[in-house]
């Protein structure tokens, strides 16, 4: 099936496009908005993070109420850390929920597993009249 084809080509360059500089060790890139109320919306933007920093997701506390959020760049060792945090005379207790790979501070908390893409198009391929390339590597199907 050729469209099949074409469009199992297109993810896998997409995949590698958005994976490889992780892959690789270059800098991390993550999603930036400031410190705000969690309610409030603003546009989130993408950031560089220097070598030595992860991704982060924070939210800010006072009690039980989670009132405040922000996502950016921090060095690895806030992530084992709680700090206070003054905003409009109230203290609230700011947390990190960190990651370690490219645009991981989006929600998502899955770490991805890189093996996965090849494995998904070469499967596809073999169950769609045995692929080209897969005769490079199985004689029979």
């Amino acid at each position: 099936v050729p469209g099949l084809r074409t469009t199992l080509l297109h993810v896998a360059i997409l995949c590698l496009h958005l994976l490889l500089p992780s892959l690789l060790g270059e800098n991390l890139l993550c999603y930036f908005s400031p410190i705000q109320e969690k309610e409030k919306k603003s546009e989130v933007i993408v950031t560089e993070c220097r070598p030595e920093e992860v991704c982060f997701k924070a939210m800010g506390r006072y009690g039980n109420f989670t009132a405040l959020s922000a996502m950016g760049c921090v060095l690895e060792d806030s992530c084992r850390r709680q700090s206070n945090l003054r905003v409009r005379g109230t203290v609230y207790a700011l947390t990190y929920i960190c990651c370690d790979w490219s645009y991981c501070n989006s929600g998502v908390t899955v770490k991805p597993f890189y093996f996965l893409v090849p494995l998904v198009v070469l499967s596809t391929m073999a169950l769609t009249d045995c692929g080209h390339l897969l005769h490079l590597f199985v004689k029979q199907c």
